[in-house]
Formats: structure tokens, sequence, C-alpha cells
């Protein structure tokens, strides 16, 4: 007899060994024709995913995994992986395959080939795969001994995959996947037949070094997305249509805000409207340090290796550090401004009273990230953080932690960011500390979430090497999520560079450090700000409030003293006296995006007025310019973000 509990607590038995495909279908029709797989836990070990055709022997819980769970989705991906190397192996019998694992929103598998895929090949490849899903073939597992299994793959010329094999334990065993006439190794599960696979559609080809390697050989990546619904892939393809047009290296170009070029790998030129963006952002912060016990400070940007020795970087982080040498003294360039800040505390002795001791800084970075991860602002070499350490006592981190997280909330909420994903992130496998002092950690980030009355999921082994972690992420305007802010517990560098505190019974106690930031890189931010508002950023961030255009020569010097007057008010305005046609003039600075364009003519030079369009080819028409003036400042000082729509 064997006995299956589900999932609400029900049970079902049944007289033989029974598989997962049986009892959906025992629990209904339709169910039995979803599964996809299965949720099983047997004997008391951990859930784990299993094929819908894997026999149960034995009592166990068991969840049905169909293309609604998320697990579903991930199965579906993975099996068009191997239904992308099926398809290309049934064209070019050639190639060889390698790897094909799953990404976020699809998958990639990697080949081995004579000459370069083209995109007629690609064309070609994705119609061989709809054909091989319409035949709807069994995807069966089966169990081979590992030599075995190498001199297979090897007679059939797949070095790649023989060599994967070969790397495994000799006693464990292998399992293989066939549908149809193709084979592969995998651990699985997959769907049970590639009818499963309906919503797919290959992406790109790039290039990719065999194990990652620069020594190896560079093999072809194919880059696919799949799905559960033709909707779903839909919706997608449109999100991935608008972040072409939104992206921020293009945007940037056509605004005049920035440039990169190869004599500067991974850092950027800012030029004066970029940086005039990136000055808001930080005189921000900045208020923000001063109205939350905040204090500013700055730390050097190179410190002696033993300093980094000490904290762990050097042993956890060394590969992505830049190094320098002077007199026979190796220093490195900081890629994290927290041992700086340490030694700030170190220099006098503190009270308990003192505590919590909040530092701050607009922290230059560098990180010696690869090449071929550099992503224009999103992912650079030199980078400046709105970083913050603070230090506290253990009664104080919890509510230290809260508090974080409310303040965070308004800056977000501030910049046009009002959904955020909270995410705790525990203990990864390489990391320093005694576990019993994880375990403490760990709680407290939990507590405070709970305390502030956020959902949150739980990552477990994606915590920093010194600690565990809280990780914001924001939803973007098209709904892209982006990991901006975190705060992480240290236990263990305060003690590690020998920082302490007095505590009420006058004995000598090691703080807590929180590290903290809320943008995280500032350039980062700024990329994500773009594309966000698709270049038009709120009057508040905008480079320019508004540009003051002429109609006539006879109303440039009125346009001209406007826009003086405006400037001295605080306000970004320029003026546009060219003997360009009024209409050229508006359309250009409509594609700058500049937030107000006023229009004067004799009327508005005699009556001291300005005709105002707002962006978006918003009509506001003619009012004094104190009334214009008043709404702006109003828009800048409230942080409107702006009344038309973010459009590509």
């Amino acid at each position: 007899m064997v006995c299956i509990t589900l999932p609400d607590g029900s049970r079902r038995e049944f007289d033989h060994p029974v598989s997962v495909h049986e009892v959906a279908r025992s629990i209904g029709t339709g169910l039995g024709k979803a599964a996809l797989a299965g949720r099983l836990a047997v004997d008391g070990e951990p859930a784990r995913l299993v094929d819908a055709s894997h026999v149960i022997d034995r009592d166990a819980s068991l969840s049905i995994v169909t293309d609604k769970d998320p697990e579903g989705l991930d199965l579906i991906r993975h099996s068009t992986a191997h239904l992308l190397a099926y398809a290309v192996k049934s064209l070019f019998p050639d190639a060889q395959v390698t790897i094909g694992p799953v990404i976020e929103n699809g998958f990639y598998y990697d080949f081995s080939y004579k000459r370069p895929f083209t995109p007629e090949d690609l064309e070609a490849i994705e119609k061989k795969m709809a054909e091989l899903a319409r035949r709807d073939e069994a995807v069966t597992r089966e169990e081979w001994d590992r030599d075995e299994a190498v001199k297979f793959f090897r007679g059939i010329g797949e070095a790649y995959k023989a060599e994967i094999i070969a790397s495994i334990p000799t006693n464990e065993k292998i399992s293989l996947y066939r549908e149809g006439d193709f084979i592969d190794l995998c651990r699985g599960p997959h769907v049970p037949s590639t009818g499963r696979l309906r919503v797919f559609k290959l992406m790109k080809v790039a290039g990719a070094y065999w194990r990652g390697d620069s020594n190896n050989e560079m093999l072809q990546r194919i880059y696919g997305t799949a799905w559960a619904r033709k909707e779903d892939q839909d919706a997608y393809l449109h999100m991935l249509e608008q972040a072409e047009l939104r992206d921020h290296r293009r945007i940037g170009r056509e605004l005049d805000l920035f440039h990169f070029q190869d004599e500067a790998p991974g850092l950027i030129f800012w030029h004066p409207k970029g940086w005039t963006i990136w000055q808001q952002v930080e005189q921000y912060m900045r208020q923000v340090y001063q109205d939350n016990g905040y204090q500013e400070v700055k730390a050097p940007q190179i410190l002696d290796l033993s300093l980094w020795k000490k904290t762990g970087h050097w042993d956890n982080y060394q590969e992505n550090m830049f190094t320098t040498e002077s007199e026979n003294r190796v220093y490195g360039l900081k890629p994290m401004n927290c041992p700086g800040h340490v030694q700030i505390f170190n220099a006098g002795l503190h009270s308990y009273r003192e505590l919590p001791l909040r530092y701050g800084e607009f922290g230059q970075c560098h990180r010696n990230e690869p090449s071929g991860s550099l992503h224009g602002m999103m992912r650079v070499r030199g980078f400046t953080q709105d970083d913050g350490h603070i230090f506290c006592t253990e009664d104080q981190l919890q509510e230290e932690c809260a508090a974080f997280t409310r303040l965070l909330q308004k800056v977000y909420a501030d910049f046009g960011f009002t959904e955020i994903l909270y995410k705790v992130a525990t203990r990864p496998e390489k990391r320093i500390g005694a576990d019993e002092v994880w375990d403490k950690a760990e709680q407290a980030l939990k507590d405070s979430l709970d305390l502030s009355h956020c959902d949150y999921e739980v990552s477990e082994g994606e915590g920093a090497f010194y600690g565990p972690k809280i990780e914001y992420t924001l939803k973007d305007a098209i709904g892209r999520h982006w990991q901006c802010g975190t705060i992480q517990v240290d236990f263990s560098m305060p003690a590690r560079l020998g920082a302490e505190y007095v505590d009420a019974q006058d004995q000598r106690r090691t703080p807590v450090m929180l590290h903290r930031a809320i943008l995280g890189s500032l350039e980062r931010f700024i990329g994500m700000l773009i594309e966000n508002h698709a270049g038009a950023l709120p009057a508040w961030l905008a480079p320019h409030h508004a540009v003051v255009c002429c109609i006539s020569d006879a109303s440039a010097a009125y346009a001209e003293q406007l826009a003086r007057d405006l400037k001295a008010q605080g306000l970004r305005v320029f003026a546009d006296v060219r003997g360009e046609k009024i209409t050229r003039k508006i359309r250009e600075h409509s594609l700058q995006k500049i937030p107000y364009i006023l229009v004067v003519g004799d009327k508005e030079r005699e009556s001291g007025a300005v005709s105002v369009r707002g962006r978006g080819n918003l009509d506001l028409g003619t009012m004094p310019v104190a009334d214009f003036t008043a709404r702006l400042k109003h828009e800048i000082s409230t942080r409107q973000q702006g009344t038309e729509p973010a459009q590509a």
C-alpha cells in the first residue's frame, strides 16, 4: 500500500507503486492532462522535483506541478533548451552540443560548429523546433553507467558532452533524457512530451567560451525565451521593444548626457546636462543624510593591502580588485567603502550613548569587472555609492533595520518607484564568522521586515561573505525588476578591525556594523531613472526646467531677460533666440524632453507673460510669469513625477 499526502492534507492510497501522473489523474482528468512534474518528499527528506513519469513506491508527500507554477515555467524553459539542441542536431548534424540552462525569462544552449549561425539559421531552427513540438514525442529518462555514457557520447562525436560526463565521479549513475532520436545528458526533470512546448522564440546568437575560460574554444550561444501562454510571451516581447527604445545609452547620446569610449572601459564621461542630473540626485541624497542622523564622511581611495587582508576582502574578492604599488608597498583601490568607515570610527573611543552612529559617504569605488560583462551605466568599473554604515548595539539592530526600510520607501517614492520587492539573503557557502552569529543576524533582518509589515522572500545562500542582507528590488514603468538598495548585518568586520565602544558597565564591546545603501551605484540608478522615465525626467531632476523661445528678433531681448530672471530664482532655464521658425524650436526642444517650453512674442513681451507648453505637446495657455514660476517651483519642491505618461 502506497499512501500519498497532498498539499491540502488529504490522502490517496494505492495498492501498487504509482507514477506522479497517475496520482494527478486520480485527482481529476484536467489535472492529469496539466501535470508537468511533481514536487515529492519521501522519508522526511527535502522535497525535490521529479518527472511526471516518476514512480512512487513508498509513502510520500506530493504536489503536482503545472504550467501555472513557477517551477512549471522553469521546466518548460529547460525542456525548450533541449528542444533547441534537438532541432540544431537535426539541421546541423556536425554541431556539438554542450550545456543549456534556464536563465531569467528564457534559456540558452551553447554549440560548437564550424561556422557562425546566421539569422536565417535561427529562423530555420525555430521552425524545426515547432515541427518537433507538433510531433508530441515522449521525453523519457534513462539511467546509464558513467563510463558507458562517456563511451557513447565519444562514439557519436559529442566530445564536450563526454568531457562533462567524465568529470562526474565514477560511482554516480548518469541520467539521460531521450526525445525522438535525440538523447542528452541532464539531471532533469523535464516535461512529459515535446507537445507541451508550444510558445517559444529564439532571440539571438552570442559568443561564449567553453566553461567560461578564455583559453578555451569560443562557442556559439543561442538565446531563446519560452512561456506557458502566448499572451505572456507577447507581453514580454513588447517589454523588450520598450526596453530597447528606452535604452539609457541611446537616450544618453540623443540628449547629450554622457558617453563611453575605449580608452576608459567601464567608466563614464559626464557631459554638462548629465552631470546636472547627477548633482540633483546627490544633493537630494545629501539632504536625506542630514535629515536622518547621518554624518557625511570621506575615506581614501586606496588602502594598504594589509587592511584588505584583515577585512577578508583579499581572500574573498581579490579577483575583482584593482591594485597599485608605490615604494615597495601594495595598495588596493577600494571596491567598497566599509573598511574606511571603520577606520574613522576607530579614530576615537565611543560611548554607548553615542550609538547608533551613522556615517554616510558618496564613495567612489572601482571593481575589475570582466570587459564582457560591462553594460553602459548598469555595469561599470568605476562607480559611486550612496554608501552608509551604522555602528550600533545588538539591541538597536532590529529598529535600525526597520527605520532604514521606512526611509528607503520614501526615497524610492520621491524618484517615482512605488513597488518594492523584499528579499532576505542568507549565509553563502564561502563566508566568515560562526554559525550562531549568522543565526542571530538573519533573524534580526527577518524581524525588522515583520516590524515594517513587509512581505519578503528568503534567498538561501545569497548573502555577502561577511553577513546576511536584505535586498530591495524596484519595479519600473515597463515591469522590469532592479535590485538597488541593501542593508547587511556584519558582526565580523568590526571585530577584525578592532572597533570598540564603552558600554554602560564601562566595558569595551564590539559594535554591530550595518552596511547600507539606498540607491546603490548612483551611475546605475541614474541609468534606471533614464529608462524608467524614457528620458523625460520629472522637472526636479531634469537638466533644464524650461527653455524660453522667442518668436522673432523683436522679442529676443525679452526672452533673454526672462531666462536671466528665472535663473536668478534658482531655476535651470536658458533662452533660444536663434533665427529659426518657432515651430522648429518647439520640435527640437520637445525631442530634448525639456519639461516646459516658454514661447514669447510681442503680445507676451507687452503684457509680461509667457505662453506655456508642457511636455507631451500640452498647451497650458498664456499666463503671467509669476504664475508660471509658482507652478514650476511647486512642482519641483513636491517632486511631482509629471502629468504626461513616460513614453519611449
